[in-house]
């Protein structure tokens, strides 16, 4: 895998909200009071703006996160068109080509014009990539996006991922989401970059509801169909299974082997036993990332839960007015308003807490 490291600058925001309709993507001077004055470092060749560099200039990033179904990846290009940013993919099973639909893969016109990095460009055959090789990566997608006056907008449910793009130490030998971690010492909450951490969260029940209703979506979408391809070429490979050993973890392909190459092949028990098996190893997921956010915020990460319930509760019931209401008055407002905080906020301590009704609690390095 060659890595690429782009040149690095520090950006932070000079002007009030200039607020506009979403679903165009305008270039950012098409809004004269809003755009983002980048300042170039004194970073050399080949380096990153990051926290603990010599320089002591580090980009802004936004990080919005949640468990599958949630909606985060809506969120972050609603973010992105409002303050002129990119997407950087932060789904460790999204990065390779193929399985666009098992894997969940926003479609393209979903993504409203808006750039995403990382999402479907790594070759699966070349091998599974680690969170220290994702670190890089996603280092030089974020300072190429500041580089030309952007907002980066980190997104995707793979919480080591985005540990090991934003912790500022970093030890691939040892994972924060292990019970041998340890105590907490403090040194956990350094943060690589000026951060803004949004959690898109939805209530039990009904995210367990809105999950298995989305694994019928995506069985109507094509999945079977396009497991079924993926399958026939694994079995004619010569490495069999072990030939993609990031995208095989999709959830789906392990699922419905049986149906299409094992003893029950083709019958309709073992193909509702596979759906049945997707639903229930996805809500699992759902949980386990709860969990691993739940872990860096008693770590000492500034996660600033978004309520998407009532949101998903319209959907599920068909109330599509509803639920874009109750969007709108629950997240992607909310959100809107706490970046544009983010941003026009001058940061002057390592640890600063804002007062204020979104009880936002932000790390921010000293400049």
């Amino acid at each position: 895998m060659r890595i690429i490291l782009h040149g690095a600058v520090s950006v932070r925001w000079a002007s009030p909200l200039c607020r506009r309709a979403l679903p165009v993507v305008p270039p950012p001077s098409s809004c004269p009071g809003r755009h983002l004055v980048v300042r170039r470092s004194s970073c050399r060749p080949g380096r990153h703006c990051v926290g603990g560099n010599s320089d002591r200039t580090e980009e802004s990033v936004v990080v919005v996160m949640g468990a599958t179904g949630t909606g985060k990846s809506k969120l972050a290009v609603e973010l992105a068109i409002e303050f002129a940013g990119e997407v950087v993919n932060s789904d460790k099973i999204q990065v390779y080509r193929g399985l666009d639909v098992a894997t969940n893969k926003m479609p393209v016109d979903e993504r409203r014009g808006v750039a995403h990095h990382l999402l479907g460009e790594l070759d699966p055959e070349e091998g599974e990539l680690a969170p220290a090789a994702y670190r890089e990566l996603a280092a030089g997608a974020i300072a190429g996006i500041a580089d030309r006056g952007l907002l980066p907008v980190v997104t995707g449910g793979s919480n080591s991922f985005i540990h090991a793009a934003l912790a500022g130490s970093f030890d691939p030998r040892r994972s924060p989401f292990e019970a041998a971690w340890g105590k907490r010492t403090g040194r956990e909450a350094a943060l690589r970059y000026r951060c803004c951490f949004l959690w898109v969260n939805v209530d039990g029940a009904e995210l367990e509801e809105q999950l298995d209703q989305r694994v019928g979506e995506m069985v109507a979408g094509g999945m079977v169909e396009e497991l079924g391809r993926y399958l026939v070429e694994e079995a004619a490979a010569e490495k069999g299974e072990s030939r993609h050993p990031g995208l095989s973890k999709a959830i789906g392909v392990a699922e419905f082997r049986e149906y299409f190459r094992g003893k029950s092949q083709g019958t309709v028990a073992a193909y509702e036993a596979a759906v049945e098996a997707i639903k229930a190893n996805t809500r699992r997921l759902a949980k386990e990332q709860v969990r691993k956010m739940e872990r860096l915020r008693w770590m000492g990460w500034p996660l600033q839960k978004l309520d998407a319930t009532a949101a998903v509760a319209a959907r599920l019931v068909g109330s599509v007015a509803e639920s874009e209401a109750a969007w709108e008055r629950d997240v992607a407002g909310p959100g809107v308003a706490a970046v544009e905080h983010f941003l026009n906020t001058t940061p002057s301590y390592t640890h600063l807490q804002f007062e204020s009704s979104l009880s936002l609690i932000w790390l921010l390095n000293e400049h």
